[in-house]
This record gives structure tokens, sequence and C-alpha cells, in this order.
């Protein structure tokens, strides 16, 4: 079997400067690369954790698969999701859901970037006792 050396997601966007403000002023993420049509963000500290983002019109995107965002949902861990929160609402982001405490054991919230990608930002929580009890979580 053929070893994986990263894995990492490439989001489309017809701005590239505003999909990789967007990133970096939310998540702190941090510039690894940057061209006119395409920008690789990490986390501070560990470049392991990568996002890209390219343009949609770039030749390297196949013309069928250049359409809008549909059914993906980014999830992004942190280690302080208030603050994350707090950063949002400064923004004036929307909300899809509110932040708020899971049962299976996440406190989140859901906004959208520019370009209409679900961004899910969690903080793990411990799991409530019930959800624990039934599936040994």
């Amino acid at each position: 079997m053929t070893a994986i050396a990263s894995l990492y997601p490439v989001l489309m966007t017809d701005d590239v400067p505003r999909a990789h403000a967007f990133y970096a002023e939310l998540l702190g993420l941090t510039e690894a690369f940057a061209s006119d049509w395409y920008v690789s963000l990490a986390a501070a500290g560990d470049e392991t954790v990568q996002l890209g983002i390219v343009a949609r019109s770039h030749d390297s995107v196949p013309e069928p698969f250049r359409a809008g965002a549909a059914g993906m949902l980014v999830t992004v861990e942190v280690d302080d999701v208030d603050a994350v929160h707090a950063r949002a609402v400064a923004r004036g982001l929307p909300f899809h859901v509110p932040l708020r405490d899971e049962p299976w054991g996440q406190r989140h919230f859901i906004t959208e970037d520019p370009d209409g990608v679900l961004v899910d930002v969690v903080t793990v929580i411990p799991a409530s006792p019930e959800f624990a009890a039934q599936y040994g979580a």
C-alpha cells in the first residue's frame, strides 16, 4: 500500500485574496505559499495542518467541476471555540448553527465562508453521560 504523505482540502473561490483573508483572520492560519491563483495556509506552529485555496477559473481545476460549494462541511477543531466565535461575531459572519454544546462531546458553531462553504468550528468537550452510556464514548 502507498503511504500518504499529506491530506488537505483545497477550496475553490472566485476571489483568492478574500478567501485567504477570511481563513487567516477567523482561524489564525498563516501563509505557507501564495500566488495570484493559489494560497496554502497552515496552522501556526504545525504545517501538517493545511488548507489550500485555488482560483476556480485556474487551468488546474477541470471545467466541469468549477461550480460553487455544495454538500461540503469543513470542520476545524480548535482549542478555544469561544475565542473564534467572538472573532466571527466581530466580523458579522452568519451563523447557521449558533454556538452550543452537543451531547456527543462538541462545543461548536457553523458559519460559512465567502464562497458558501460551511465551516464548523469545534472544541472537544466531555460527552453527556447519556451519550457516553449509549455509545461507549
